[in-house]
C-alpha cells in the first residue's frame, strides 16, 4: 500500500511537470486534495488507469489535454449563486460604481458564465451595464466556449429565478432570455458588453486597471503560495478604491496585502482596495 501511494505521488508529479513544460500550464500549487480528485475524474473520461497512461495522453493529444484542463478548473457555479453577495453588490458596491464615469470589472475564473451574466443582468437594472465593460476571463476555453454561448439548461430556471429574486431583483427574469424544449438562451443585450477571453491566474500578469474584480470560489483550489501570488495580481488589477469580491470561503484576512484592503463586507468577502 505504501509503495503504491509512493508510485503515485512520484507519476502525478511527473504528470504536472510534464503538462508545465509542454504547454505553460502549471498545476503545481493547486491544493493536493483536489487535484487528486480531479486528476482521477480526467483519468476515468480519458479511459485509462494510470496516472502514466494520462501524462501520455496529455503530452501527446491537444484535444485530451483540453479535457484535463476543463476538468481541472471547472467550479460549482449559478446564476445569482449566494444572493446575499448580490444584494450586497446592490446596496454597498453600486453607489461607489455611479462615482465613475466608465467601469473596467473583471470577472476572473467565470467558468461556464452564470456569474457573468447575473452581474450583467444587475448591472442593467442599476443603469450601469451601458457604461461597463466586463472582462470574464478563464483558463479554459471550452468553458469560455460555453459561456459564450449562454444557454444554459431550462430545468434551471426555476432556480435561478428563486435566486435572482432573492438577490433582490424586481423584474420578471423570464424577460432575460427566451426558451425551447430544453433550454433558455439568454437575451444577446446582455452580452454586448462582455469580452470572453483566456487568462491563467498561475502565470498571466495583470492586463487593465479594473474599478470591480469578482473572484469568487477559485483560490480555495490553490495552495498558500498560489493564492499570495493572485491576491498581489488582483491587487496590482484595481484601481485605488477599487472593489474586490471573493468566494463566502475565502478571505482578505492572511494575504499579505491585506492592510491595503478595508471591508465593506467581512462575512461576504467584499473589500475595497484603499492603498
Amino acid at each position: 500500500m505504501q509503495e503504491r501511494q509512493e508510485l503515485e505521488e512520484l507519476e502525478l508529479d511527473l504528470l504536472l511537470t510534464g503538462v508545465a513544460q509542454r504547454w505553460g500550464y502549471d498545476f503545481r500549487n493547486y491544493t493536493e486534495a483536489s487535484l487528486r480528485r480531479r486528476v482521477q475524474r480526467a483519468m476515468q473520461l480519458e479511459g485509462v488507469r494510470t496516472i502514466s497512461a494520462l501524462q501520455e495522453r496529455l503530452l501527446r493529444d491537444p484535444q485530451s489535454f483540453q479535457r484535463f484542463v476543463s476538468t481541472l478548473t471547472i467550479k460549482v457555479t449559478g446564476m445569482f449563486r449566494d444572493a446575499e453577495v448580490y444584494r450586497a453588490l446592490r446596496k454597498q458596491v453600486v453607489p461607489a460604481l455611479r462615482t465613475w464615469p466608465f467601469l473596467r470589472i473583471w470577472v476572473a475564473g467565470c467558468a461556464t458564465g452564470e456569474e457573468v451574466y447575473s452581474l450583467a443582468i444587475l448591472l442593467r437594472e442599476e443603469g450601469l451595464l451601458e457604461r461597463s465593460r466586463i472582462y470574464a476571463t478563464d483558463l479554459s476555453e471550452d468553458v469560455l466556449r460555453q459561456a459564450r454561448r449562454g444557454i444554459y439548461p431550462l430545468a434551471a430556471m426555476r432556480e435561478y429565478t428563486r435566486a435572482y429574486q432573492l438577490a433582490g431583483g424586481e423584474a420578471d427574469f423570464s424577460s432575460y432570455y427566451r426558451a425551447d424544449d430544453r433550454n433558455a438562451i439568454l437575451r444577446p443585450e446582455l452580452s454586448g458588453n462582455i469580452i470572453f477571453s483566456q487568462h491563467n491566474l498561475v502565470s498571466d500578469g495583470s492586463f487593465n486597471e479594473f474599478h470591480l474584480i469578482l473572484c469568487r470560489n477559485v483560490m480555495i483550489y490553490f495552495d498558500a503560495e498560489l493564492r499570495q501570488r493572485v491576491y498581489e495580481l488582483l491587487h496590482d488589477s484595481l484601481v485605488k478604491f477599487g472593489i474586490l469580491v471573493l468566494g463566502i470561503r475565502e478571505s482578505l484576512r492572511f494575504a499579505p496585502n491585506a492592510d491595503q484592503f478595508e471591508p465593506l463586507s467581512e462575512p461576504l468577502r467584499i473589500y475595497r482596495r484603499v492603498r
